[in-house]
């Protein structure tokens, strides 16, 4: 988890600019078909379309793994972080509800 958590932050450290009226956010997508958690970074300026660059792809596909490496992130960057495919699923420790309502995509 520490070796993910630091491709992540050195990543993440590359790509944050630091530019007004810009919005920036994490997304973590369950791909359940390759049984793997993908992480992308999301910027959006004023006005401009959306982009969104992956950070890393997490092939240790289970939730207590998961759930810790976003605790660890949260205390090292404070992104709002979405999460995609996560439909009625519990986080293991906290047993609150990751994603309440499906994405339009999904």
């Amino acid at each position: 988890m520490n070796r993910d958590l630091d491709i992540i932050l050195g990543r993440l450290s590359l790509l944050f600019k630091r530019t007004t009226k810009t919005r920036y956010w994490i997304v973590i997508a369950n791909d359940p078909y390759d049984h793997s958690y993908n992480v992308f970074f999301n910027s959006q300026r004023a006005n401009e379309r959306l982009r969104s660059v992956p950070l890393h792809k997490l092939s240790n596909y289970t939730l207590t793994n998961l759930e810790n490496l976003v605790e660890a992130l949260h205390q090292q960057v404070k992104f709002t972080i979405e999460y995609i495919g996560f439909t009625g699923l519990l986080w293991p420790r906290s047993q609150t509800i990751i994603q309440r309502k499906r994405m339009k995509l999904e």
